[in-house]
């Protein structure tokens, strides 16, 4: 993964963004697989074992030099479970890039075998996610290292 990461990067012509779905452990940091990434978005959910993944690897991403690390509020149901949220993220220094709400339709486009895009375009998490693209966009493509997210 490293080696195909450091590929796109030095390949990049500055307009290629790479979207990449790791999952949640220090592995990709300690075997340097991140190492030329732009940004981070890390998904939490509004429980415990989550956030506190968040609050160890958000730390690490810094210390890594990742110049942009944001915490995305995942499948939040209540004002209460947004709350939780962004209360521990603000509490460990960690800025919320966004919140996807609890959305039957990403189950139900699932069930389809359907791309939530396809199956319910004016879907409550698509527009969420719409939101988070044009905050990496906005923040990552004027940076000189080709955008890569």
């Amino acid at each position: 993964m490293r080696g195909l990461l450091g590929e796109l990067a030095t390949g990049s012509n500055g307009e290629t963004v790479t979207l990449t779905d790791m999952e949640a452990s220090i592995e990709h940091m300690s075997r340097a697989t991140i190492r030329h990434v732009d940004a981070m978005l890390m998904v939490t959910e509004p429980y415990f074992r989550s956030l506190e993944t968040v609050g160890r690897m958000a730390p690490l991403a810094k210390e890594l030099g990742i110049e942009h690390v944001w915490a995305v509020a995942n499948k939040v149901r209540s004002e209460r479970d947004e709350e939780i949220i962004r209360s521990y993220c603000g509490e460990h220094g960690i800025e919320v890039g966004g919140v996807v709400p609890w959305d039957e339709a990403i189950q139900e486009a699932d069930r389809e075998g359907r791309a939530l895009m396809d199956y319910e375009p004016a879907a409550p998490a698509v527009g969420s996610i719409e939101l988070i693209a044009d905050l990496l966009e906005g923040q990552t493509m004027g940076n000189g290292r080709g955008g890569r997210a």
